[in-house]
């Protein structure tokens, strides 16, 4: 079963950012509406480095006005950025 196989098992109309695979955790899901793609932002990020050899900075860039902020309908995926390791998770 290849990636998209199984992705289209959740929702077949959940949309794949092209060149951002490598960035995938999973399948985020919420009471009543359709699973989407989740990627990693910093993965995403990385990928842009090493791929296009765009600094942090170009490669923020770049991904925030191209691909986060993105609409392409209903499938459109989900952008995780996670908090940086000094954030307490205990006791919000």
């Amino acid at each position: 079963m290849t990636l998209r196989e199984w992705l289209a098992e959740f929702n077949p109309e959940a949309l794949l950012a092209d060149g951002f695979e490598g960035a995938i955790l999973g399948v985020g899901e919420r009471c009543g509406q359709p699973a989407l793609v989740v990627y990693d932002r910093a993965k995403c990020l990385e990928i842009l480095m090493q791929r296009d050899g765009l600094t942090y900075d170009e490669a923020v860039e770049y991904f925030d006005f191209n691909t986060a902020g993105a609409w392409v309908g209903a499938g459109t995926p989900i952008w995780l950025t996670r908090p940086p390791s000094g954030v307490r998770k205990r006791g919000c």
